[in-house]
């Protein structure tokens, strides 16, 4: 039960002895390092934790996107871990302008694990940390301040002995002092002083000084306080890289990243999405393109969100929130009439003017430049973090499904889903997928050949197709294909169908390509039926998606003529 008083039990976070701030009166003037702990702070956070297919999923779509410092993983947490990491350098899979980073314990086995999953790698940098906060030392630990600050500096000197033993591979370190957020600052300032002393860094070398928010303890501006004191009493500034890693407990930690970065920070720590630990970590996503609304390039590309949704939410199982800042499904959605005509009439004005500014009333940025259009809402069936089967059709098989066929589809898996006690994988996927929409060679009706006559607006569509193991002679007259088609199955073998909508693309490029056609279809008492084609001809495709859907009205008891 709530307290009446909470003050009995709560105190409130002690204010930073910082009068004369800076950080309120700047702006954020650039972009910042950008480090992903996707693969590590977010994968620990998971319930059933990313195999490693979806962890290099993970990694290829944070390469796309433009991150260029990885955290991959915890490499002395088991065997998972390692053989992930040590795979990633020992397949050549990360590319020469992206760095790899991992973290440890500040203990010598662990380090000394560390070092090995990543031997052979070109660069990588080596993250360690210990806790030095009141609470850890006293709860936790049993320590006092000498105690670990000794810790550290024996950390230091462990992962300086151990990258001299690897010459060849260019090494980076990051130190944090954990949880920075809730220690004292001259504690955590000595702390990372004694271990600038062992590794001294260099301004063309310098040393990663991670600040976290491991527990947000207060509001973000203290956080801003603790960062910029902290940077005006480091010593040899230009040798250290300030960086932040905000959680989300109060759930400001955007905002603790932006003041930390008007605070005078370099870098910044965090997830897609702001998953991690309890209420997770700092959201890259909504940090970088809050800068991109204000004129700032934030060096990443969210040009194709609908695939980092589905990425994430496939890898994760996690789905993201529909009002996610720039990502969510209902983000570029206006119930409200009055919020309708003003954005029609703000699109309408942007179109009349001779300047590139954005100015489009409740829409804080344009939807196309993030992939998407403010009529076509980005669509994710992200229910129990299913909604990436979507992408992984289009990733594994070239399929482009249509909105109305994924949620047609999603439901199937979350059925499969439901009633499994294992992960589903790609090639489940593709079985439920050509099991679904009748694929398999084994149908009630399958076609054997056909040709198209007569002019444009009559078409006659004559055919073969087999029935039980028996060949049919069918046909049928319209307007085209498609119609003429539907008017064979309906005369011939009693089969009702009308297409609603109907979609077609490519496969692949160049010489080698093929086609897939899909339909939605109403049957004469009203429900919705989807079909499939695959053909190397687009015509045949759309033939072959008619009878998918003919097949399974007949799977689903009707009977033809």
């Amino acid at each position: 039960m709530m307290l009446s008083d909470p003050s009995r039990k709560y105190r409130p976070f002690p204010q930073v002895d910082l009068p004369d701030r800076q950080w309120p009166s700047r702006t954020i003037t650039k972009a910042p390092r950008w480090l992903s702990t996707d693969l590590r702070d977010g994968n620990q956070a998971l319930i059933d934790p990313m195999n490693s297919e979806k962890k290099t999923r993970f990694f290829d779509l944070l390469v796309k996107i433009g991150v260029k410092e990885i955290e991959v993983g915890f490499p002395s947490a088991g065997a998972t871990e390692f053989d992930f990491i040590s795979g990633l350098v020992k397949t050549g899979r990360i590319p020469d302008d992206v760095i790899v980073q991992v973290l440890t314990q500040a203990r010598r086995d662990l380090i000394e694990k560390t070092f090995a999953s990543l031997q052979g790698a070109p660069k990588a940098i080596v993250h360690v940390y210990n806790a030095v906060s009141p609470a850890w030392r006293r709860i936790v630990f049993n320590m006092d301040r000498p105690q670990i600050k000794q810790i550290a500096i024996d950390a230091a000197k462990i992962i300086r002995d151990e990258a001299a033993k690897q010459p060849n591979t260019d090494w980076h370190f990051e130190y944090s002092p954990e949880p920075f957020s809730t220690a004292e600052l001259d504690f955590s300032l000595e702390c990372c002083e004694a271990v600038m002393d062992i590794l001294q860094p260099t301004a063309e070398k310098p040393l990663i000084l991670n600040l976290p928010a491991t527990v947000e303890a207060a509001t973000p501006n203290i956080y801003a306080d603790q960062i910029e004191w902290f940077g005006r009493h480091i010593r040899n500034r230009e040798t250290v890289c300030i960086s932040l890693h905000p959680h989300n407990d109060r759930g400001t930690g955007v905002a603790a990243a932006e003041l930390g970065l008007m605070a005078g920070a370099d870098r910044v720590e965090g997830c897609m999405f702001g998953n991690g630990e309890r209420t997770g970590n700092c959201d890259l996503v909504t940090v970088a393109l809050n800068m991109y609304t204000q004129g700032l390039s934030p060096g990443l590309d969210f040009s194709n969100m609908e695939e980092i949704v589905q990425t994430a939410t496939y890898c994760n199982q996690l789905p993201v929130h529909p009002r996610h800042p720039y990502a969510g499904d209902l983000v570029f959605t206006a119930f409200s009439g009055s919020h309708q005509d003003a954005i029609k009439k703000g699109f309408a004005a942007q179109e009349q003017r001779n300047d590139e500014i954005w100015d489009v009333p409740y829409l804080p940025i344009d939807p196309a430049d993030l992939g998407c259009s403010y009529e076509a809402v980005i669509r994710v069936n992200s229910q129990s973090g299913k909604g990436g089967v979507a992408w992984v059709l289009q990733q594994d098989k070239g399929l482009k499904l249509p909105k109305r066929m994924q949620g047609d589809f999603s439901r199937v898996i979350q059925n499969m889903a439901d009633g499994s006690s294992r992960e589903l994988n790609a090639a489940d996927i593709w079985q439920a997928f050509e099991q679904h929409y009748r694929l398999g060679r084994d149908q009630p009706y399958s076609l054997v050949d056909y040709h198209e006559s007569g002019p444009a607006g009559n078409r006659v569509f004559t055919g073969k197709i087999r029935h039980e193991g028996v060949e049919r002679s069918v046909s049928g007259r319209g307007n085209g294909l498609i119609s003429g088609v539907l008017s064979a199955l309906r005369e011939e073998l009693g089969i009702g169908l009308e297409v609603v909508d109907y979609s077609e693309h490519a496969i692949g490029e160049g010489t080698d390509v093929n086609a897939a056609a899909y339909v939605e279809c109403r049957t004469d008492d009203g429900r919705t039926i989807f079909g499939v084609g695959l053909d190397s001809d687009v015509a045949t495709a759309s033939v072959q998606a008619i009878l998918s859907a003919a097949n399974g009205l007949v799977s689903d008891g009707v009977k033809a003529a």
